[in-house]
């Protein structure tokens, strides 16, 4: 039973009305629609909540940004998060692209494919993934606590938003996890065929505009995490869909 269900058959035993509930809060956006393209739409996290950063235009600037106030009321993170992060794109992409160029380069093409084959299995979905089941452990815990404080004779209506805030923080952290791609051997053919595939990509990322750059940044299933502290990037790529990754900082 959902909790809207459970609450709603309470608040109706006990004549008090079965008011609209209000409308989920969500731990993390889904992308917004925009006629604009960025460069690095969906592929830059913030350090602090590990949500994605949503790109913003300011003036003829692009940014992307975290903002606190769509965190989750009552999130143990909102202590410690900046009211705004924002992360100029134009601070990251030279930088980055000179990255990239040199991972493709010939001269550097062995290193690259050794380094992506070499690389330890599942350690960045393992980093990912021990959180977000703890985080739905604890919602869920929290819904237990609350529908048994209701059905112990607790008012409904005064747990409602404790109740939505539970299952939104619980359903937002199934959705990412679900997300995580699963971990899976891959060989140096298979590198090196991805490599070729993204080679003519790669000799022109200087140049190219932002729709382009959003080509090469999917093929290379390309993650940025953001530490705004240090003004640091962490930098990584995965080798198709495994899970191995080369890691750079900018």
């Amino acid at each position: 039973m959902s909790v809207e269900t459970f609450t709603e058959v309470r608040l109706l035993r006990r004549s008090k009305g079965a008011g609209g509930l209000e409308s989920r809060s969500k731990l993390e956006r889904g992308p917004k629609a925009t006629k604009r393209v960025y460069a690095l739409r969906g592929r830059v996290r913030c350090g602090h909540c590990e949500r994605r950063m949503e790109g913003t235009p300011r003036e003829a600037r692009i940014y992307y940004r975290c903002a606190a106030r769509s965190i989750v009321p009552g999130s143990p993170i909102l202590a410690t998060h900046p009211k705004n992060i924002y992360l100029p794109e134009s601070a990251v992409l030279p930088h980055l692209n000179d990255w990239i160029s040199g991972l493709l380069a010939p001269k550097n093409r062995d290193t690259t494919v050794a380094a992506l084959v070499g690389a330890q299995p599942g350690t960045t979905t393992n980093t990912r993934t021990e959180p977000l089941r703890h985080r739905i452990k604890d919602a869920e815990t929290r819904l237990r606590r609350l529908q048994a404080a209701i059905e112990a004779g607790a008012d409904p209506a005064a747990l409602i938003d404790a109740l939505n805030r539970a299952q939104a923080e619980r359903d937002a952290a199934r959705t990412e996890l679900d997300a995580l791609p699963a971990s899976r051997e891959v060989g140096p053919a298979e590198v090196d065929a991805m490599i070729d595939y993204l080679d003519t990509i790669g000799r022109q990322v200087n140049d190219a505009g932002p729709a382009k750059l959003q080509e090469l940044y999917t093929a290379l299933d390309l993650e940025l995490l953001y530490n705004a502290e240090d003004r640091m990037l962490d930098v990584s790529i995965r080798s198709g869909r495994g899970s191995k990754r080369v890691r750079g900082g900018t």
